[in-house]
């Protein structure tokens, strides 16, 4: 078969494994077609209206909604349509409804309830990773359970870290303020304290902060309704990681028990990719033609 045939037969191919994945699971090209349809009107309403950032941040989610579908038809992995209703509804809340609609500032759990999320799909995700190589015919080893949630506890770790990174030098170099500043009414620092003592200063019932610019223009923060010493994310960053190691742990004791039970947990298969069963079949054959 030349080429062009075969690219052919390869497009044929991708379109019948989309076809079957959109029969397969129907709410979930539910969803993703109401979302699309809402994100779609969304940007066209904030391109008419010159809203440039607004529109750019509808085309981001509309590109993050095609990365379920474009993982599952190119990669072979079969994506619980569990997992990619609430990956779907992730990137709508956290694009359309956390940085349009303002329900980060609006609602002062948006950012944490999407950290514990974040932190529960990593772990799904990184569980994954590693039971596919666990299962997979190609290599020759066997992880224990613990040894295997353990990783996956980290790999969402090291996502959670890796993105509050991100944070840090968005706010630094960007000044965008992603990492969220918090009130505290209580600070104690070692700056503060006389020179000749190592120990921290605690200064208590702070009610009011000013800020003095270097052109002599004040700043009371209890102006802005803040009464208190404002904190510039130390907080909110240690909160995130507190809620992402919340998430990815109940995740871990609950894939621990999944693999335990050889993978007879309905409510774990739910969120755990796996591979598909053809591509399974390809292996075992690839390794018995090795064989003989």
């Amino acid at each position: 078969m030349n080429n062009i045939g075969k690219k052919k037969e390869k497009r044929v191919g991708k379109r019948a494994a989309l076809h079957a994945h959109i029969k397969g699971h129907k709410g979930t090209f539910a969803v993703y077609l109401v979302l699309r349809l809402f994100v779609t009107f969304l940007a066209i309403w904030s391109l008419i209206g010159g809203n440039y950032e607004n529109f750019f941040l509808c085309l981001l989610s509309l590109i993050l909604f095609l990365i379920p579908s474009f993982v599952s038809q190119n990669f072979g992995i079969q994506l619980p349509e569990t997992l990619e209703i609430i990956v779907l509804l992730f990137i709508f809340a956290a694009e359309i409804l956390g940085e349009i609609s303002s329900f980060y500032v609006r609602i002062s759990f948006w950012d944490t309830m999407l950290h514990t999320i974040n932190g529960f799909l990593c772990a799904a995700i990184g569980f994954a990773l590693v039971d596919i190589l666990n299962r997979s015919t190609r290599f020759r080893f066997q992880l224990s359970p613990l040894f295997l949630v353990v990783v996956a506890f980290c790999f969402s770790m090291t996502v959670g870290v890796v993105w509050e990174f991100f944070e840090f030098f968005m706010d630094q170099v960007f000044l965008l303020d992603m990492q969220k500043d918090f009130v505290v009414n209580t600070v104690s620092s070692a700056m503060l304290s006389p020179i000749d003592s190592a120990a921290p200063d605690i200064i208590r019932d702070i009610v009011d902060t000013v800020i003095i610019t270097a052109d002599g223009t004040q700043y009371h923060l209890s102006d802005f309704g803040i009464h208190g010493y404002l904190d510039i994310g130390i907080i909110d960053t240690m909160k995130d990681l507190i809620v992402n190691f919340i998430g990815a742990f109940v995740f871990s004791v609950i894939g621990f028990f999944y693999v335990k039970s050889r993978g007879r947990g309905r409510f774990a298969r739910r969120f755990i990719p796996t591979l598909r069963e053809k591509k399974v079949v390809a292996q075992q054959q690839e390794k018995e033609e090795k064989e003989n």
